[in-house]
C-alpha cells in the first residue's frame, strides 16, 4: 500500500512568508525603538591582527622583565674654563654608555654585583666611573678589567638589590629572529628601547672610538635594531628576555646596521672574573690578514695569515716571527680561510686556536718567508691586562 503525502498548499507557504517578514520587521523596529536590548554580534579577529598583537606583547613583557638590570655608565671628571685661567676645576658628571647585570649579590660568591659594557666606554684609567639605574640608584664602580682582545670592560660594584639577566646562547641564533636592544641613546636618553631582526652572523668590522683609537672585531652579530651613541655596553637580546649580544658599534654612512658581541664570547669571561676576580688570557701577539685562496693564487704565496706587525717582546717576536711573515700551519694544521659569513668553530683560524690555548702552551709554526717554509715554536704568555 502506497503512503500518500498531504500536498501542501501554495497559499499556506505564502502566508508562512509573510508571517516571517512581518515578525522580523517588528523585532527589528522595536530594537530600535529600545524595547529589545541591542545584539552585537563578535567581530572576527584576523590573523594578522593577532600576530600583531602577540609581537607586542612579546616585546612588552621583555622590556618590563629586564629594564631594571641595564644601567647607565657615567664618568665624573675635571673640567676648566678655558677662558679663565684661574678658575678651580670643576667636576662634571655625564652618562657615557649602556651596561647591564650579569651576576648579582646573590650568585656572586664575593657578594660583589658584576656590569658588563664596552671597552671603550670606560677606556680612560684616571678617571672615576660609576652606575646608575633605572631607579636612580648611583654605585661607585670598583674595579674594572678592560679586556685588550675584545671590546669588552667588566665593572665589580657593591651593589643592593639588583638581579641578573638571563644569558642566552648565541650559537643558536638564525637571521630573521627578533632582536631587541636597550640602552641609554645619546647618553641621556634613558632605557630607550629598539626592536629589528638578526641580519646577519658572523661579521667583521673595524671600530674606533672618540679618542681616535681603532679595533679589529671578529665574528659580530648584524642587527637592524637602531643602535646610536650610548647604547654601547647595552644588551642585545632575544624574544625570551635572554642576553644574545653586546651592542657595540654602528656603521658610519649606513642605516640600520649595528653589531654585538655574541655573548658566548662574553660567558667564559665574566665565569673566570665572577669566580677569581680576574681574567687571565693567552695571547701570541700578533696582527695579521687572511690570505684567501685567490690572492695567494695571484700574488704566487701560500694561502695564510699574513703578518702585518708583531708585538714587541711578545711571544711571537720570542720565537722569532717577523712582519712579512706567512703561517701557513699550526701544530701541523693548515689556516682556513676565516669565513665573515661563517662562525663555525671547526675553522682553524689563529685567533681561535690561540683563545683556546692555555698559557705555557707551545705552539708549532710553519712560516713561509722569502720563498722557504721553516719551522718556529712560540709559547702562549698571559696577555697583559689593558
Amino acid at each position: 500500500m502506497e503512503n500518500i503525502l498531504p500536498r501542501i498548499k501554495l497559499t499556506n507557504i505564502l502566508f508562512v512568508i509573510a508571517l516571517g517578514v512581518i515578525v522580523a520587521a517588528a523585532l527589528f523596529q522595536a530594537e530600535r525603538q529600545g524595547f529589545l536590548p541591542k545584539t552585537n554580534l563578535p567581530k572576527p579577529i584576523s590573523n594578522e591582527t593577532r600576530t600583531v598583537v602577540q609581537e607586542e606583547n612579546t616585546i612588552i613583557s621583555v622590556v618590563e622583565k629586564v629594564s631594571s638590570s641595564v644601567v647607565a655608565i657615567g664618568v665624573t671628571q675635571k673640567v676648566v674654563n678655558p677662558f679663565d685661567p684661574f678658575a678651580i676645576p670643576r667636576s662634571q658628571e655625564s652618562t657615557i654608555g649602556t651596561g647591564f647585570v650579569v651576576s648579582d649579590e646573590r650568585s656572586s660568591p664575593t657578594g660583589k654585583g658584576i656590569i658588563v659594557t664596552n671597552k671603550h666606554v670606560v677606556s680612560q684609567s684616571g678617571s672615576k666611573y660609576s652606575v646608575l639605574t633605572k631607579d636612580e640608584e648611583k654605585y661607585e664602580v670598583k674595579r674594572i678589567y678592560r679586556d685588550p682582545v675584545l671590546d669588552l670592560a667588566i665593572l665589580e660594584i657593591d651593589p643592593n638589590g639588583l638581579s641578573a639577566l638571563e644569558l642566552g646562547d648565541s650559537s643558536k641564533l638564525k637571521v630573521g629572529q627578533t632582536a631587541i636592544a636597550i640602552g641609554n641613546a645619546l647618553g641621556r636618553l634613558t632605557n630607550t628601547v629598539t626592536t629589528g631582526i638578526i641580519s646577519g652572523l658572523g661579521r667583521k668590522v673595524v671600530a674606533g672610538d672618540a679618542y681616535g683609537s681603532t679595533e679589529s672585531l671578529d665574528n659580530l652579530i648584524q642587527t637592524d635594531a637602531a643602535i646610536n651613541p650610548g647604547n654601547s655596553g647595552g644588551p642585545l637580546l632575544n624574544s625570551a628576555g635572554q642576553v644574545i649580544g653586546v651592542n657595540v658599534a654602528t656603521t658610519e654612512g649606513a642605516q640600520n646596521i649595528g653589531f654585538a658581541i655574541p655573548i658566548n664570547a662574553v660567558k667564559s669571561i665574566v665565569d673566570e672574573f665572577v669566580t677569581k676576580g680576574s681574567v687571565t688570557r693567552p695571547y701570541l701577539g700578533i696582527r695579521y690578514r687572511f690570505i684567501t685562496r685567490d690572492v695567494a693564487i695571484l700574488n704566487e704565496v701560500p694561502q695564510g695569515a699574513y703578518i702585518q706587525e708583531v708585538m714587541g717582546g711578545g711571544p711571537a717576536d720570542k720565537a722569532g716571527v717577523k712582519a712579512g711573515d706567512i703561517i701557513t700551519k699550526i701544530g701541523g694544521q693548515d689556516i682556513d680561510e676565516e669565513n665573515e659569513q661563517s662562525s663555525s668553530a671547526s675553522q682553524n683560524k689563529v685567533s681561535e686556536i690561540v683563545a683556546k690555548g692555555q698559557i705555557g702552551n707551545k705552539l708549532d709554526l710553519t712560516v713561509w718567508r722569502d720563498g722557504k717554509e721553516i719551522k718556529l715554536q712560540a709559547t702562549l704568555e698571559e696577555l697583559p691586562n689593558e
